[in-house]
């Protein structure tokens, strides 16, 4: 080899791949009282809540007399808004109007499998929206199977583009999820090597010592901790047998039992919200101090928060602790206070729980200094002096 040089060293090749690809993420948006709606003015919007796709917020805009002054409010209008900051965000979307009827023909607007000219869409900055002035002709949609019971649903898919060097996707071992809740789902339906039995309004539920005090404090202490005579069954007087199934299924697989949630937990009125079986499984929750549990029970009934229920729902948060859900229930109170002002729930929460009357004033603040800082024109405190709920309707004040 000459002095001073590499000629004739053999350099092993270097590699690299830049990967530009889509981060997907999907939204249902459910509007209930489409009639109702109708009438809010031309440019006035219903908006979905926000939701996260690949690192920005999204939400879902729905113009029930159109977006534009033109179209004489024969046309409604979707869009899909960038809720959050950001600078030229590429993406990808799909709105669907989802037919009701079972038949499964969808209004589809969508740029995913299918070439695009230019390329992704790109919103420039934070407001920026795709969609369509006039999505679907309302006389029409009056009339279609996408409408019932007075309700539409609008799915939304959006995919953002990012770019990224790949250096193991040549090379990789894809692992599976975690199957460790079906197994011990299976060995609670077994019930193989059980030692403890509950009995529940005379329903038997047979179960395991070690995966209860695993999983809950009080269960623990009961069975390892606390100086009592050995017993192999446990009566439970306080909650219902769907209730205690409910609990264990969530103790073994670390789920909810979404189909007995969906048939159980929809409340009629707001004097029955307490009897959902999310309701009852929140108090179990907090009596078995599984923070996991309550969170999710929290979740869901944040999904029945109205005008006329937001007062119980915020009782039972307060009784159980539930403070996520305390939090959302004195924000939605906060912002339709004239309206909630005038349910059976408030007058309620006025006699029993009178400390939470400073909390929603403070609450109530925050909203006015929030609609002041991003020029909203309308405050709370207005709608309260002019008798007026946030849509504007009119409304009496009990005397």
């Amino acid at each position: 080899m000459p002095d001073g040089t590499l000629e004739g060293l053999a350099l092993s090749p270097t590699s690299s791949r830049s990967v530009t690809e889509t981060i997907n993420g999907s939204h249902k948006f459910v509007i209930k009282g489409y009639s109702l709606a109708k009438g809010m003015g031309v440019g006035r919007h219903i908006a979905s809540d926000n939701f996260t796709v690949g690192g920005y917020q999204w939400a879902i805009y729905f113009y029930p007399d159109g977006k534009n002054a033109e179209d004489n409010s024969l046309y409604v209008s979707v869009f899909i808004a960038l809720a959050s900051e950001g600078t030229d965000v590429r993406a990808l979307f799909e709105l669907t109007l989802v037919d009701q009827s079972g038949k499964g023909k969808h209004k589809i607007h969508s740029h995913f499998e299918r070439s695009l000219e230019s390329g992704p869409y790109t919103l420039k900055y934070r407001g920026s929206m795709w969609g369509y002035k006039r999505f679907y002709r309302r006389a029409m949609l009056e009339t279609s199977d996408y409408l019932k019971d007075d309700c539409l649903k609008i799915n939304c898919t959006v995919g953002v583009v990012v770019s990224a060097m790949d250096c193991f996707r040549l090379h990789s071992i894809q692992v599976p999820e975690s199957d460790i809740g079906q197994h011990f789902g299976v060995l609670l339906d077994n019930q193989e090597g059980s030692d403890v039995s509950f009995n529940v309004a005379g329903e038997k539920f047979h179960s395991h010592k070690l995966v209860l005090a695993a999983r809950s404090p009080v269960f623990r202490a009961q069975f390892f901790e606390e100086l009592q005579e050995d017993t192999n069954e446990i009566v439970i007087n306080d909650l219902e047998p769907k209730v205690f199934k409910a609990l264990l299924h969530f103790v073994y697989t670390d789920t909810l039992m979404e189909d007995e949630l969906a048939t159980s937990s929809s409340p009629s009125c707001s004097s029955s919200v307490s009897e959902t079986l999310a309701a009852k499984l929140l108090a179990a929750s907090d009596k078995y101090g599984l923070a996991r549990l309550r969170l999710m029970c929290e979740s869901y009934l944040c999904r029945d928060i109205t005008v006329t229920s937001v007062a119980s729902i915020l009782a039972l948060a307060v009784r159980y602790h539930a403070m996520e859900l305390k939090a959302v229930c004195l924000k939605f109170a906060a912002e339709n206070l004239a309206a909630v002002m005038l349910t059976e729930g408030f007058e309620y929460l006025k006699e029993n729980c009178p400390s939470l009357q400073s909390e929603l004033l403070k609450t109530v603040a925050g909203c006015d200094e929030e609609c002041s800082s991003q020029g909203k024109s309308r405050s709370v405190w207005a709608q309260l002096s002019d008798g007026t709920d946030t849509n504007g309707r009119r409304v009496r004040q009990r005397t």
